[in-house]
Order: structure tokens, then sequence, then C-alpha cells
């Protein structure tokens, strides 16, 4: 039987400065840099960790009747989200109780900050799974972790809790991404046996090496440093506006959603259009009168390609989850912090604020990704963990109130959260986090960001390990082994792209293996598309060499042979549809008949292909006329109609 993991303590607080800037410790060493040479070591001005709960509940008596949640016509106020938690609480009874881990399948909506602020109540642990979790990937949760239930829309709940015994639940079923039921689902079956450690608030899934995701626990002190962290930065309070825009699955969700309730300030649930459509984003900002934000890099960076709306609320926009590959221009009106911060280290650790008004305004060149916030330490370490001097690259290690708890995994806990150095010493810091990252500090203490040290990838601002999706494809008994990539073209975007080895005498389909793999992976880790192959090469050390797989192959994403009938037979609608379509997927096979999203089509590759369409035909079409279309035969009619003029009197 597994042993549940001991939480750590907490570290204690940092030295205190008498600044609001991050505090550089130019601290020197005779050991391997040179005597008198500045360490790779900072530290953010002190930090003291308070309660998240007891901050909205301060809200909920002292403001009852200001909005809390902005959804659609219906406002939800600070006494209607306290009293609907309250009912949900009771609703669980004593099925859910403290430190329990609980499976939440809801959608950004009124119905996921109720249950956000009933399991935070209880003393349960939210674990956010998404709407629409895969099965296969559910149970895999469900063997490690004892999850006490799920909650969400029993119709999407995986069959073995569609099967169970269900609570129903009175959250809310209006508004945007609103559920159209919700039960608490408890499953017959066995439960894994790891619990979250003690003090845990919430827990997240990040990509795992062995093909089954790790869960990562994260302590309210923690998450309440970096709320403290965004208030202040940004100044949220009460009468502003604050997005719930990122994708449930993913751990910045939870800086939205609980910096608007710890501040008095509306969460306003984003509807999903606004995820596919830069352009429907900023209409979004807009209509809303949205004046804070957070979104992923890949989202926002093709706003900067563009005039800035100069009619918009907004004045903060936190962006992270990739490399930020230029600045903000002198037109952009909001503050723009590039943000930094593995959900080991509670959705961010640095910052870089970016004004329309710097110097340094439109600079195409990529911006730092910033200093150390309160409560941080950073360090940039050798192989061996010793900090190097400014200006050389190293592993990024973080510590101080930020760190999560740990895995639920002690093994890995161990492996990755380690020890400081013995010198220099660094006060109140008990253990570090090995990012993985590679960066170098420079001389004031910022950071920037060079790339991954492992195979770890980030695929549209989502990280992904590749030897997790090779594990899913493995699971197929047509599969004998598989071996991922990552293609990225001359903007830097990458697509995922799986190389199979077949099981003798298969002759499987990449389809069907693509579809076989959605129900262990999220959206980002699915492969754009799949190569079938005899063997692989391998490097001098016999190991696979992934770089001459990759260059070797002369189509490696190509599943079927493209025909010239494609496009001759096709009409100029078509044309550009399929043309943009091959360009934008690397599929130079892709056909006609061919589904978008079976074809290796993904939120930010939609985007792109929507902004395309309306930069050569005026047409502006919306993501469902995309992604409801059966083929991209269909999605054309579709910009054919809209194109076409109606006769005088039609």
């Amino acid at each position: 039987m597994t042993q549940s993991p001991t939480a750590p303590a907490l570290p204690a607080a940092h030295l205190a400065t008498d600044t609001d800037t991050s505090l550089s410790l130019s601290l020197s060493t005779g050991t391997g840099t040179g005597t008198g040479t500045a360490l790779s070591i900072a530290q953010g001005p002190a930090a003291q960790p308070t309660s998240v709960v007891a901050r909205f509940e301060d809200w909920a008596r002292r403001a009852p009747q200001s909005p809390a949640v902005i959804n659609g016509d219906r406002v939800w106020t600070y006494q209607d989200l306290d009293t609907a938690a309250t009912r949900v609480a009771a609703d669980l009874g004593d099925r859910v109780r403290p430190g329990d881990l609980v499976g939440v399948c809801l959608d950004r909506s009124t119905a996921l900050v109720v249950t956000a602020v009933a399991l935070a109540r209880i003393g349960a642990v939210y674990l956010p799974l998404g709407p629409r979790p895969g099965e296969r990937r559910i149970q895999a949760v469900t063997e490690d972790l004892d999850v006490a239930c799920l909650i969400g829309d029993p119709g999407v709940l995986p069959g073995e809790h569609r099967a169970g015994k269900h609570a129903p639940l009175a959250l809310p079923t209006d508004g945007v991404n609103a559920p159209a039921g919700a039960v608490a689902a408890f499953a017959d079956s066995v439960h894994g046996t790891r619990r979250a450690p003690e003090g845990t608030l919430y827990a997240v899934l990040t990509s795992g090496s062995t093909g089954r995701p790790k869960a990562v626990a994260v302590a309210e002190s923690s998450l309440s440093v970096a709320l403290d962290w965004y208030r202040a930065e940004t100044g949220l309070a009460p009468g502003d506006r604050q997005s719930l825009l990122i994708g449930v699955a993913f751990n910045p969700h939870l800086l939205e959603l609980w910096a608007a309730l710890t501040s008095g300030a509306a969460l306003v649930p984003a509807p999903d259009d606004t995820r596919w459509d830069s352009r429907v984003l900023t209409d979004w900002w807009r209509d809303t009168g949205l004046t804070h934000a957070v979104a992923a890099t890949p989202t926002v960076e093709p706003l900067l390609d563009r005039p800035w709306p100069q009619d918009l609320k907004l004045r903060h926009l936190v962006v992270g989850g990739d490399r930020m590959r230029r600045r903000p221009g002198a037109d952009v009106t909001a503050t723009v912090h590039n943000a930094y911060g593995p959900a080991e280290a509670t959705v961010v650790a640095t910052t870089h604020s970016m004004r329309g008004t710097d110097p340094e305004a439109g600079d195409p060149a990529p911006p730092p990704i910033g200093s150390a916030l309160p409560g941080v330490t950073v360090v940039v370490t050798d192989d061996e963990g010793r900090p190097v001097a400014r200006g050389q690259d190293g592993e990024l290690r973080i510590g101080g109130h930020c760190l999560a708890l740990g895995y639920l995994d002690p093994e890995l806990t161990a492996r990755r959260f380690t020890a400081p150095p013995p010198e220099p010493a660094l006060p109140g810091i008990d253990r570090l986090y090995r990012t993985g990252d590679r960066v170098r500090m420079n001389p004031d203490g910022s950071l920037d960001f060079l790339g991954r040290l492992d195979d770890q990838v980030k695929i549209n601002g989502v990280r992904i390990e590749p030897a997790e999706v090779e594990a899913a494809f493995e699971q197929d008994q047509r599969v004998r082994s598989a071996v991922v990539t990552v293609l990225r073209d001359a903007s830097g975007h990458g697509r995922l792209v799986a190389h199979l080895r077949p099981v003798d005498g298969a002759l499987p389909a990449a389809g069907d293996l693509l579809a076989a793999v959605r129900a262990w992976l999220p959206e980002q880790a699915v492969p754009s598309a799949v190569r079938i192959v005899d063997g692989y090469p391998l490097d001098a050390n016999g190991k696979v060499d992934r770089a001459a797989l990759t260059a070797h192959a002369p189509d490696p994403v190509t599943p079927r042979p493209a025909t010239a009938d494609d496009l001759l037979e096709a009409t100029s609608t078509e044309r550009f549809v399929l043309t943009t379509v091959r360009d934008l997927l690397g599929r130079p096979g892709t056909g006609l008949d061919d589904n978008f999203t079976d074809a290796g089509g993904t939120s930010v590759v939609a985007a792109r292909l929507l902004a395309a369409v309306e930069r050569e035909t005026g047409v502006r079409p919306r993501a469902h006329e995309l992604l409801r279309s059966a083929d991209l035969r269909a999605f054309a009619a579709v910009l054919h109609q809209r194109r076409t003029p109606r006769p005088e009197g039609a």
C-alpha cells in the first residue's frame, strides 16, 4: 500500500526589505565562479501568507450586494454566491470530508465558481479536470488517487461514474458554459490510495513521463501569496471585472477565480469562442467591460501583430504559458505582465511588466520573464545544484512561499523538490523546486528564458512530456512503440508528430490511432499527425535520434498522399481553405473531405485559420462555423455562401 505523502513544513518568511522591488542578493564565492563574482540568486520582497477563504467571506459580509459573477444577462452577488456555496456544501453532506480529493468536471461558469467556494469551505481538495475529461484519463487518475467523487453534468461524466451513486447538487444551470444539471458522482470501484497532504486547497494534474498524469498539491497559504501580489500589482478592487478565461484543467484559472473573489471584484466567465479567435476575444473584452484579464501567450500574440483596440477598459493583462516573442507596441493601452511559473510554484513566480509608454515598446526581441515575486526565491544552478555567476546559463530552481506542498507521489516529490545548496546560505529556504527550464539571470536579478533542459516541451502554452504521449499510444494493442517529436514553423509555433511502429501484421489507420488517444490526453497533447514507421534512427549512444527522425522524414505529417484532383476540381474558395489548412498544419496530404479537428487542428491553428480567412476574403467566420462543419468542403461552402451577394429581391 502506498503511503500518503507527508506535507512538508512551509518555508519561513523571507527577510523583510524596504523596497517593493525584487531583492537581488549579490553574493559572491570563490568556488567555480571566481572571487567577487555575483551569483544568480534573487529574492522578492517579504510576504506573509493569509487565508484565501476568509478574504472571500469578508467581502460577502462587507458588500453582499456587489456583483461576484457576471454571467451573460445574470448577475450573481456575493450574497448569492455565499448562499449557493453553503447549499452545495450541505448537499455534499458527510460524503465529502476535509482533505478528500474531489474531481471537478465543469467549464468556466457560475457553477464552477460556486463549487470552488463550497469545496474550500468544506476543506475538501479541488481537483479541476475540465468539462469533458477523457474516460481513460479519469480511470488512470482514480486508480492512482483517492478521489472521493466527481462533480459535473452526469451526461458527460465517464461511464463508471454515470453508473454509480449520484447526489444532486443545486448548482446554477444558466449563463455561459453552464451544465445542464450537476451531481456528485460516486463510483463503486476501489479508489487509489494517494491522498493530498494536510492543508491542501487544490491539486492540479501535470504531464507525467510514465503516461499517467502527476498531481501537484498546493496549500491555501501559497495561493494567498500569489493573490496578494496580483491585487497589489494590478489594483484589482470592487467595481472591476476580472476574466475567467483559462481552461479549467490548467491552474492559472485559479488565479483568475480567487483574485476576483478576494478583491470584491466581479468574475466574467468567457464563452468558448474566445479561445479560438483573437478578434472574438477582444470583442468580448469590450462588450463585457473587462478591466483585468489573464490569457495564454499564444492567444495574445496575434493581437500584438495588428493595431490595438483603443476603446477597451482593460487596464491589466497577465500572459503566460509560453515564451513571449516580442514586446507590446506603443499603442497597447493595457499594462501587459509577462508571467512565468510552473504549477509546482503556484501559477506565477516571476513577472515582467510592459507598458506602451516604455522606451522598449514594440521591440521585436523577446522580453524577460522578469523578477521574483514577493515571497519567491530564484536560483540559477549548474548540473550539481550550485549557483552560477550572473550572465551564465543554468537550470532555474525556485523556493519560498510559492512552492507547492509537493506531488501526491512522495518519491517524485523527493526527486524534484530538493535541499538548497549548502553555500551560500539562503535565509528561510529549506527546499527548491527544479523546474528543468534553462534561464540566464541579468545583473538586475531579472531572468531571460532560454528553453527546456529535458525533453519536456510546450505546445500552445501547455507543458507536455512526449513520454506521456508516447505511453498513451503504446496502450493501443496495435502499436509496438511510439516516439513523439516536435516540429516548429518559422514563427516558432510547435506541433506534435507521433512516429509509430505497429505490431507485426497490424495496419492501423492514423485517424483511428489519434481517436484512441484522445481519451487519454488533453487537447494540446494530441499530436497533429501520425506517421507509421518500420523503425527509428539511433544515435551513437544507441538512443533514438529524434532530430534525425524528423529531418529524414520527407513528409512526416502526411497520413495519405495528396492528389492533383484535390485542387484541380476545387472551387476557388475550396482551394483557398485547403491550401491554408495544409500550410498551417504542415500536412500536404490534407483533403477537402477531412474534418478540421481530425486532421490535427487545434484551438491555436483554428484562430490562425480564421484570421487568414478574414484577411483574404473579408468574411469573418466564427469558430463554431469551422468546428461544426463535417469537413473542410462544408466549411468552404459556408464561406462561399457568405461571400456571394444574394440576388436582388431574394
